[in-house]
């Protein structure tokens, strides 16, 4: 089983209709028919929407994904419009709600890998292929790829796995043109990160993103980056000073989370039908820490 341990009721705003209640985001839309994106406190893990929360996770995902929208912005257009809080909206949207485009979006998770780990790891122990791209004998967990690879996949409903596809099925889901545009985005974008983390400590192993189509009223049709971008919810940063192959990496995400749902304290089988445990303080405090830490070491910024 999977889902919602409990699922939220969408709050009723004049002006605005409820559109969708994710993982972490709800989305609404404005009288202008554009997009009202809210990044709550919730958090996931093992495909379950946790009961418990983690306090200012949805303000530290907004503001960093402002900031690499910015970082970003020559290479490729972002669907932000404004970052006010809608008239009528509760006081706790401050900080967490972006006004964005409504773009027609791409029905694919567009994935940059520059390390192994994680479900690409587990297809090159059998395969020695991630996507079906064949890689080199010799590489172990956060080996550093011989150059960055587009891997995309299937985006999955709450609960539900996303699906890696192979480079050729993307192409006979979006055509040829778009799928390599997407490539060409996703790897562009992607090398940028890396090499802004980079200078300031951090690996940029993998990260998603998810694109869309600007159609403007002339006609033209421009490749747009919505949703998060480069957040710890939708990438994989390790500390540079404590990158070794061989090995798991520590990470900045909600890896806290996921050692205590695996260990003895929380007495609950991932495989088996009850939902997850709340979560006890001492893990919500250290996981809302590490993202801190990673907003601050990345945009440089006092989170305070």
């Amino acid at each position: 089983m999977s889902g919602f341990v409990e699922k939220p009721e969408p709050v009723e705003v004049p002006g605005l209709t409820h559109l969708h209640t994710g993982k972490v985001r709800d989305l609404y839309q404005n009288a202008d028919g554009d997009l009202v994106m809210v990044a709550s406190d919730r958090t996931s893990a093992y495909d379950w929407v946790l009961p418990t929360e983690i306090p200012d996770k949805g303000r530290v995902l907004t503001r960093l994904s402002l900031w690499w929208f910015d970082q970003l912005s020559d290479l490729v257009p972002h669907h932000v419009l404004s970052s006010d809080v809608p008239a009528g909206a509760p006081a706790d949207w401050e900080g967490r709600t972006l006004i964005c485009k409504s773009l027609r979006m791409v029905p694919v998770e567009c994935v940059a890998r520059g390390y192994l780990a994680g479900s690409g790891l587990v297809e090159y122990r059998r395969s020695r292929t991630v996507c079906g791209l064949a890689l080199p004998e010799g590489l172990t967990d956060g080996s550093e790829l011989p150059a960055p690879i587009f891997t995309p996949a299937t985006k999955a409903a709450v609960g539900d796995h996303d699906e890696n596809v192979s480079y050729e099925e993307t192409a006979r889901q979006v055509g040829a043109e778009v799928a390599a545009e997407l490539r060409r985005t996703t790897l562009a974008v992607y090398s940028r990160a890396r090499d802004i983390a980079r200078e300031r400590g951090l690996v940029l192993a993998d990260t998603k993103f998810e694109f869309g189509f600007d159609e403007r009223p002339d006609g033209d049709r421009v490749l747009t980056l919505g949703d998060e971008v480069l957040t710890p919810d939708s990438s994989r940063f390790w500390p540079a000073d404590q990158w070794e192959p061989g090995r798991p990496q520590p990470s900045f995400d909600k890896q806290f989370v996921r050692d205590w749902l695996t260990s003895p304290a929380a007495n609950w089988d991932r495989t088996g039908e009850q939902p997850p445990p709340a979560l006890p303080q001492e893990i919500v405090e250290a996981t809302r820490a590490k993202y801190l830490e990673a907003y601050e070491r990345l945009t440089g910024l006092s989170w305070s």
